[in-house]
């Protein structure tokens, strides 16, 4: 398995080369060269595995035996082990047409956490293996920074450096990042929105001189061992869903931000996974909604909502799903990319939008569909949604048939977003570690929307 740039300027890569890249040098997102395809038979037999297992199978197919499988297995087992529930990522039975696949029993109660916690084992190893220094360059709309710090603060060869966007974060994912006082963490809160954030460490990581002096790795999901670590939960979903489902077919809705997420589960649909619709469920940050609907991609106003993790314009993995929907022609990528920069949004024609349509559904909830969401399953089916999860929930009314079987993805615990559960009059008591956090003091720099600012903040914390 080698691995290639989405704009086809980059020789191809193993593994570990690609993991330590991040964003592909020639500014495009490394993919694998060949998707592998998973048999039916190999379907059943994973069905009954394992989380770990599975994670291990699906690997596997990936790493090229650059990591020893004995490695790669105590890698995957202290990742997961320090989870609050035995399967990981379990699934739960609302209704006859609805479950929810549950990601948020990891260290921050997130989603990001199932593909962090792999990742902070993976550069610790790296780091060990090679000898090299580390240095973590990421933005965060709210879960990847706290998940990412979690990771690995404290290790030893790494620093991490963490932008998110000054008070467009929950509370409790702003205390998640700041109260962390290891030596090998700095949190830059920026005055400015996530793209704002997430263009700065584009803009870092396309310096070409500035990454190779700094040893500069990617967390966010612009790295791909991110979108392969979400994968799995893909086929552990379906494949609890399908024991109870019988012949109908089963669709799952994912709250959808940055496209990584969505993009994970394409990434298992193309693997063999019989998944019917993957359902794109956005908030009033609605690029992908429209894109879906109209093959409009033009990124719009920037909105505050109740489901800050989701307040995105720019979704930096649809340029991943942009690649295959292309037929893999990776100047024709590069050419929708540059009208993207010039024109400011990519148009698709009739036909190139039935192909859109049928690979994805969408729905964007508005805030008061979020609110009325976390009210309804409150109190007809003693279910707490997160305002992310109440998204989904409201993407799967609109868009999953009645002889369908929904999967709605929780990507995060709803003590995350009080401030959207007050809203609806609902009180809820916080679990202890996140109520521990408002008494422990903060550690974070506030900066402007600048570059160099930026880059002044990072050369002072790489070199100290």
């Amino acid at each position: 398995m080698k691995y290639i740039s989405t704009r086809g300027q980059v020789e191809p890569k193993g593994f570990i080369d690609t993991v330590l890249m991040g964003l592909a040098d020639d500014g495009g997102l490394m993919i694998p060269e060949q998707i592998p395809v998973i048999s039916p038979e190999e379907l059943r037999e994973w069905s009954t595995l394992s989380y770990v297992d599975l994670f291990l199978q699906i690997f596997a197919r990936y790493v090229n035996d650059e990591i020893p499988a004995a490695d790669l297995r105590e890698l995957a087992e202290r990742s997961y082990g320090n989870f609050r529930h035995p399967e990981v990522t379990p699934v739960k039975k609302i209704s006859d047409s609805l479950y929810i696949m549950e990601l948020f029993h990891g260290p921050t109660f997130a989603f990001k956490d199932v593909a962090l916690q792999f990742m902070g084992e993976l550069y610790s190893y790296m780091s060990r293996k090679n000898g090299d220094i580390i240095h973590i360059l990421g933005a965060t709309s709210g879960d990847t920074g706290a998940a990412a710090i979690q990771g690995v603060r404290g290790k030893e060869g790494i620093k991490i450096c963490i932008l998110h966007p000054h008070g467009k974060v929950s509370k409790v994912q702003e205390l998640q990042m700041t109260t962390v006082d290891d030596s090998n963490v700095l949190n830059l809160s920026v005055k400015g929105n996530f793209d704002d954030c997430q263009k700065m460490i584009k803009d870092l990581f396309a310096d070409l001189t500035f990454k190779k002096k700094y040893h500069l790795r990617a967390i966010n999901s612009i790295n791909f061992v991110r979108i392969l670590a979400q994968t799995v939960y893909y086929f552990y979903a379906y494949f609890r869903a399908q024991d109870e489902s019988g012949e109908r077919k089963v669709n799952i809705s994912v709250p959808s931000g940055n496209f990584g997420n969505i993009f994970s589960g394409f990434l298992a649909r193309q693997m063999g996974l019989p998944i019917n619709k993957l359902i794109i469920a956005t908030n009033e940050n609605n690029i992908l909604e429209r894109f879906v609907r109209t093959g409009e991609y033009q990124p719009g106003e920037f909105r505050s909502t109740h489901s800050p993790s989701m307040d995105i314009q720019v979704a930096s993995n649809f340029e991943r799903y942009l690649y295959y929907f292309l037929k893999e022609d990776a100047a024709k990528v590069s050419d929708y990319m540059n009208k993207l920069q010039t024109e400011g949004k990519i148009v698709l024609s009739q036909e190139d939008l039935e192909h859109v349509q049928r690979d994805f559904a969408a729905y964007g909830a508005s805030n008061q569909d979020c609110l009325q969401s976390i009210i309804k399953y409150k109190n007809e089916y003693d279910y707490l949604l997160d305002p992310h999860t109440a998204c989904g929930i409201a993407a799967y009314e609109q868009c999953s048939g009645p002889e369908e079987v929904c999967i709605t993805l929780a990507t995060a615990h709803p003590a995350k977003f009080d401030e959207s559960i007050v809203l609806c009059e609902i009180e809820q008591e916080f679990p202890a570690p996140i109520q521990a956090l408002f008494s422990m003091p903060q550690h974070q720099t506030i900066i402007d929307h600048d570059l160099n600012e930026v880059v002044r903040q990072l050369e002072a914390f790489y070199t100290r």
